[in-house]
């Protein structure tokens, strides 16, 4: 099981020497991979009266596909959203933009991709909130066909595209994948589109009630669900480092093939704190 870290989006600010001090810093204590978040803008409170969203105009977001070329220059950890909120975004523009991070981290990327749950962000975006889920199937199709025919022609309901192809490719062909939510039809949507999956939910019978509507889509759309990779996330910050590796364990035993350590949220006053965390975590998980 792979072993890497959340990107404290909405803790680490706008300095770039910051950024990189991280980056740099998580890679030397031995993780895998480097996960984010994405919003690409955020609701004001003062104009959307009642909102009680996570995140609001105030929270700091890179955004990732720019950030992972950043980070590309200077890291060789594996690349990882979790999750670009596909459907509010262009398709073929994000096809572009995943085969070209894939292509300058030499095939060290994954593409979580979602419907998100926040319309203002959709209305900004220039895209219908309401079709978000019947859009993101279609989107992935057209994505892998992008990433590994030269020309394509494709005519679907909401996207088109004639006779036209991306020039560099990706190194992976196609790009993988991954799908993020925690909904019935989510995981139905996982088991036949996605080649891994984040949970929602820690291991245990809602884990396992979640797998169960994942395989059997998987094996409905005639694929074998045990390709299907799973990334769990445990909270970095406990003070106990048995009850860390537990967590940890309990991923594996339940079958993960990653999990990520989130040091966001968890009230560390710097940078420097999340890395501290972070090395001490690698050390009691025997990573450093």
């Amino acid at each position: 099981m792979k072993i890497g870290v959340v990107f404290p989006q909405t803790e680490i600010g706008g300095d770039p020497g910051a950024v990189r001090a991280y980056v740099q810093a998580v890679e030397a204590a031995g993780y895998d991979h480097v996960l984010t978040y994405e919003h690409v803008v955020g609701a004001d409170p003062s104009v959307h009266r009642g909102w009680n969203g996570p995140y609001d105009v105030r929270t700091t977001f890179h955004e990732p596909f720019v950030l992972f070329g950043y980070l590309a220059a200077f890291s060789s950890l594996e690349l990882v959203t979790g999750i670009v909120i596909l459907p509010q975004r262009q398709c073929v523009l994000v096809a572009k933009q995943a085969a070209e991070v894939d292509l300058l981290t030499g095939g060290k990327f994954r593409l979580g991709v979602g419907l998100g749950w926040n319309h203002v962000e959709y209305e900004a975006l220039g895209m219908d909130f309401r079709t978000r889920g019947r859009r993101i199937g279609e989107q992935v199709e057209l994505m892998r066909r992008l990433w590994t025919e030269e020309s394509v022609s494709f005519r679907g309901r909401y996207e088109q595209v004639t006779g036209a192809g991306l020039c560099p490719m990706p190194v992976q062909r196609p790009v993988p994948v991954w799908f993020g939510g925690q909904s019935p039809r989510a995981y139905e949507r996982m088991g036949a589109l996605a080649d891994g999956w984040f949970p929602q939910v820690p291991p245990g019978p809602r884990l396992e009630e979640a797998r169960d509507i994942v395989s059997a889509a998987a094996i409905a759309a005639g694929r074998d669900p045990s390709s299907i990779g799973m990334e769990g996330r445990v909270d970095a910050s406990y003070a106990d480092p048995e009850e860390l590796r537990a967590h940890v364990d309990a991923w594996r035993e339940a079958g993960a093939t990653h999990v990520a350590l989130n040091t966001m949220g968890a009230e560390l006053a710097s940078v420097d704190d999340h890395v501290r965390v972070l090395e001490e975590s690698a050390a009691v998980l025997g990573i450093s």
